[in-house]
């Protein structure tokens, strides 16, 4: 709540700050951070010399305080001495009725709208009747003159002056109807306002305004630039894929929410995926003690071995685990709206186009029965987009329209990117397992054989003729201690795998005809020494 203070100005009188007008501070230019956004304005002030206050706004009650910051952005000599938000209960405006609105307002609004349209209505009544009149002097003025002249043209001078007559009763009869009409709604009008009074009490609207205090040498026009931050403001990226044949095109947007309580009109939108709200003092440093103990005779005999899903990573900026927001990298990354820019304070979310880029794509039909039962369609292309890509949902688009929403992955420019376009209805896999175990009978190793069948059918509509290769990707367990071994037994695989990869990924092109089918037979062995436990 804002107290009573004092404005000096420039001839040294003194005045209430409520008596001083009000210069507009619209916002120019923002940058939406992670989880709030830093405003800016910029302003043209006529200024007078001497010491003054200035009141600026209105802005929204939810700025930060501690972050205004007011700079002269001219030559001009003048100084800022003060700045400062105050805020104060105000009424609020008349607005339309919203739908959960009484049935009080929605008359009183409807009320209002008839007596504008009225009063509109009156104006053009009296106009025209005005009209009229002048139209009535002119012939009686005609009538006297002919008159003087001696000529006698009665029948045409009656037949206008009727005509005229008739015209002044019509609109005449018109105007007094839509005067009593007027009478009768200020009438109704003021008793739905009493009861509106008595019934419901209207909610004050908390209004801010920036009290800038500043010293000027001389008079002159100066350029203020004022910023501070405000929550309720955030951003998320968006993404949309359309794939025509080998050509891909990545639509990069900005979903940007905000209820600050002022709309942001043509405003320069900056995107930042900064987190001002976080610590910046590293953390303390604690001991870390390590002590030493001797093995026992059963842990010397023994070795426990145990099975752990490992995730593969590749080159790049590690991923932050368990923070909500947006995945950066753990860098702040800086993106700009190329055009202008309007986001109401409703609190929904708005679409800001970022960039867009075209780039040759490969595709393949690719499955992991082990994870999953279905065959996708992969697209690989590169990041020319001339900025990172942060981590985001995707609409994927294809020949057919809309196919679906996936996931795209943080890239840096440049970078290669693997973008899922969705499952293949007319694609079946089918995983079996199967396990033996035995005892060597000198070494007493224990061998685990591991046997994977995959059966993989393609369901094709008519008309198909051509042939589609599909990438089968399964895992077999990778050694870290050299008493246990994991072998391939490509004897005993159908077909040779294509390929095996220092992480244990097995991999078969099948290339499937229409309506084929095809078995795929994985086996690999586990041996472990007797002191291995935990096989």
């Amino acid at each position: 709540m804002s107290t009573a203070s004092k404005t000096i100005t420039g001839d040294g009188t003194t005045v209430p700050v409520s008596a001083v007008p009000v210069t507009a501070a619209p916002v120019t230019a923002v940058t939406c951070l992670e989880d709030r956004a830093h405003i800016e304005r910029t302003v043209e002030l006529d200024l007078a010399a001497g010491v003054q206050r200035l009141r600026l706004g209105p802005v929204s009650a939810l700025a930060v305080d501690r972050t205004l910051h007011a700079e002269l952005t001219s030559g001009h000599p003048a100084t800022v001495l003060d700045v400062r938000v105050v805020r104060s209960w105000e009424p609020r405006p008349p607005r339309p009725p919203a739908d959960d609105d009484s049935a009080l307002r929605h008359r009183v609004h409807a009320l209002e709208e008839e007596r504008r349209t009225l009063e509109q209505q009156r104006d053009r009544l009296r106009t025209r009747l005005e009209l009229l009149g002048r139209v009535a002097t002119d012939v009686l003025r005609d009538i006297g003159e002919g008159t003087g002249f001696g000529e006698a043209e009665g029948p045409r001078w009656a037949r206008e002056l009727d005509r005229v007559d008739a015209e002044r009763d019509t609109y005449g009869e018109r105007l007094r109807t839509v005067d009593a009409r007027l009478a009768g709604i200020d009438t109704e009008l003021g008793e739905v306002h009493r009861a509106v009074y008595l019934s419901e009490e209207e909610p004050a609207e908390l209004v801010a305004h920036v009290e800038l205090t500043v010293e000027a040498t001389a008079a002159g026009r100066v350029g203020l630039r004022l910023s501070h931050l405000t929550p309720c403001a955030l951003w998320r990226p968006a993404y949309r894929a359309v794939l025509d044949g080998g050509s891909l095109t990545l639509e990069t947007e900005a979903m940007v929410w905000q209820r600050t309580g002022e709309d942001w009109s043509d405003v320069r939108l900056t995107l930042s995926t900064a987190r001002s709200a976080l610590a910046t003092e590293p953390p303390s440093l604690g001991e870390d003690r390590l002590t030493l103990k001797d093995r026992t005779a059963a842990e010397r005999r023994t070795v426990d071995v145990e099975m752990r899903e490992e995730e593969i990573g590749d080159l790049g900026p590690l991923q932050v685990l368990g923070l909500p927001g947006v995945d950066d990298g753990g860098e702040t990354r800086v993106l700009h709206a190329p055009a202008p820019v309007s986001v109401p304070s409703d609190g929904r979310a708005h679409r800001v186009p970022l960039s867009v880029f075209s780039t040759a794509a490969s595709s393949e039909y690719a499955c992991s029965p082990e994870v999953s039962p279905l065959v996708t369609q992969v697209v690989r292309f590169d990041n020319r987009s001339g900025h990172v890509l942060l981590a985001g949902p995707v609409d994927l688009v294809r020949g057919s329209g809309f196919s679906g929403r996936g996931t795209l992955d943080f890239t840096t420019p440049g970078s290669p990117v693997e973008l899922a376009f969705g499952s293949r209805d007319d694609h079946r896999v089918v995983r079996e397992t199967e396990e033996a175990r035995d005892t060597a009978g000198i070494t007493q190793r224990t061998v685990v054989t591991r046997t994977v069948r995959l059966h993989l059918s393609r369901f094709s509509a008519p008309g198909e003729s051509d042939d589609r290769t599909v990438v089968l990707r399964e895992r077999i367990p990778v050694s870290e201690v050299s008493a246990v071994e994991v072998r391939l037994r490509k004897e005993g695989c159908s077909p040779a795998p294509d390929a095996v990869d220092a992480e244990g990924i097995v991999r078969w092109d099948v290339t499937l005809p229409p309506g084929g089918r095809r078995t795929v037979t994985l086996v690999y062995e586990v041996s472990a020494s007797s002191k291995v436990a935990g096989i």
